[in-house]
C-alpha cells in the first residue's frame, strides 16, 4: 500500500507551539509560533501543511514501478468514482492484461512497445476489450504525468489495431420480434417486451418493484447487478420509461399472478423473494426457447438495439428514443440504432430521383 505519514501533533513548551510528526520512521519537530499569537487549531493546521508538503516531495522523488503505481495510486483514486460493475471489470482487465509490466519503472515506457502490446492482444481479444486497454493505458499515464512521474504520456497516440474483432451488432426485424414474443412463456414474454417495447436494460427490469409501475411509465431509479442493488448505470438512466397500452395490459395480467403486489415487492421475484437472477432466467427459460426458434443470438443487448432501430424506422425523434433508453443522443444514434439496407436503398433512390433527369 501507499506509505502513509502521521498528520502530526502540537504541544506547548515555554510559551511556544512545538509541532511534532514522524517521517520515514524518524521523529521530527519544529517551533511553529508563540502560544499567545496562535491558537492550537492554527498550530495544528501549520504542522499538517508541513507534513503534507514533505509527503508530496517524497512521492515526487520516488521512482514508481508500473504495478505499484496502478495498485497504490491509480486504483484507489478512480475506484472512488467507478460503479461496482465498472470497478470489477476495469480492475480485472488491467490486472489480467497489463500487469505484465508490473516491475517496469514508469519512466521506462515507450509508445511503440505499448502499441506492440495492443497488437499482440488484437488477434485473441474482442475489439471492445483491446480498445478499453488502450484507454486504460492512456488514463494511467495521464495520471502519471499529473503526479510528476513522467514528462509525457507514451500512450497518448495509441490506436486500436484493425485486427481486433469488431462486434456484429445485430437487431431483430418485426417478424423476428413477433416470433420472440410468441415462443416465450408469460413471465419471460413480459420481460422481453419490457426490453423491446420499453427499451429497458435487464438490470432495470429485474430490479422493478410494483410501486415503480404507474399507469403510464416505469419509474427507474435502481438496478440489480449480480444480485446487488445499485443505482442505474448513468445519471441519464434515472428516468421515467414510457409503457405502451398493450404492455400495461400484460403487466396487469402478471399482477394477478404475483405472490405479492405490495409497493415494495419485486415484480419478478425468485423463489426466495429476492430479485430474479438475470443469468438464471436467461439460461434456463429464455435462451433455449429462442434458440429453437432460430433466435439464439437475440440477447438483451439485441433487444435494446431493436427498440432503437425500429423506433427510428417509425420516424420517432432521436432525442425521445435516447431519453426512453436512458442514454445520450450520440450513443443512441451511433451505437444502438442500426440502419437496414432497405432503408438506405429507399434513401438513395429518393436522392437519385431528385438528381437524375
Amino acid at each position: 500500500m501507499r506509505t502513509r505519514h502521521s498528520t502530526g501533533g502540537v504541544r506547548p513548551q515555554r510559551g511556544r507551539w512545538i509541532g511534532n510528526w514522524y517521517a520515514d520512521g524518524k521523529r521530527r519537530s519544529k517551533v511553529l509560533g508563540f502560544v499567545k499569537e496562535m491558537t492550537k487549531g492554527k498550530a495544528r493546521a501549520v504542522v499538517a501543511r508541513i507534513v503534507a508538503e514533505e509527503s508530496a516531495r517524497r512521492d515526487a522523488d520516488r521512482v514508481w514501478k508500473f504495478g505499484e503505481f496502478v495498485e497504490q495510486i491509480y486504483f484507489p483514486y478512480y475506484t472512488r468514482k467507478w460503479k461496482r460493475s465498472t470497478r470489477e471489470n476495469n480492475v480485472n482487465r488491467i490486472r489480467v492484461h497489463l500487469m505484465v509490466f508490473e516491475d517496469r519503472e514508469l519512466k521506462s515506457f515507450r509508445r511503440d512497445e505499448l502499441q506492440d502490446l495492443l497488437d499482440a492482444k488484437a488477434p485473441t481479444l474482442s475489439y471492445s476489450v483491446v480498445d478499453h486497454l488502450r484507454w486504460d493505458l492512456k488514463q494511467i499515464f495521464d495520471m502519471a504525468v499529473a503526479e510528476g512521474q513522467v514528462q509525457r504520456n507514451p500512450a497518448l497516440l495509441l490506436f486500436t489495431p484493425k485486427e481486433a474483432a469488431k462486434p456484429v451488432r445485430r437487431v431483430m426485424n418485426i417478424e423476428e420480434v413477433q416470433r420472440c414474443f410468441n415462443v416465450l412463456a408469460d413471465r419471460e414474454r413480459l420481460i422481453a417486451k419490457l426490453a423491446v417495447l420499453a427499451g429497458m436494460r435487464p438490470g432495470e427490469i429485474f430490479a422493478l418493484k410494483w410501486g415503480q409501475l404507474t399507469a403510464t411509465y416505469a419509474d427507474i431509479r435502481q438496478r440489480v447487478y449480480r444480485g446487488v442493488l445499485d443505482t442505474p448505470k448513468t445519471d441519464q438512466s434515472i428516468r421515467k420509461a414510457a409503457l405502451s397500452s398493450g404492455l400495461l395490459g400484460e403487466i396487469e395480467r402478471w399482477r394477478l399472478l404475483a405472490v405479492s403486489i405490495r409497493e415494495d415487492a419485486w415484480v419478478f421475484p425468485s423463489e426466495n423473494l429476492t430479485p430474479l437472477s438475470k443469468d438464471n432466467c436467461w439460461r434456463r427459460s429464455m435462451q433455449p426457447k429462442l434458440a429453437k426458434a432460430g433466435l439464439g443470438w437475440a440477447n438483451f443487448q439485441v433487444m435494446r438495439r431493436t427498440h432503437a432501430t425500429l423506433m427510428k424506422q417509425l420516424g420517432i425523434d432521436g432525442k425521445l428514443v435516447a431519453d426512453q433508453l436512458g442514454h445520450s443522443l450520440d450513443v443512441n444514434q451511433n451505437v444502438y440504432t442500426q440502419s437496414p439496407v432497405e432503408s438506405r436503398l429507399d434513401a438513395v433512390n429518393k436522392l437519385e430521383s431528385l438528381l437524375v433527369m
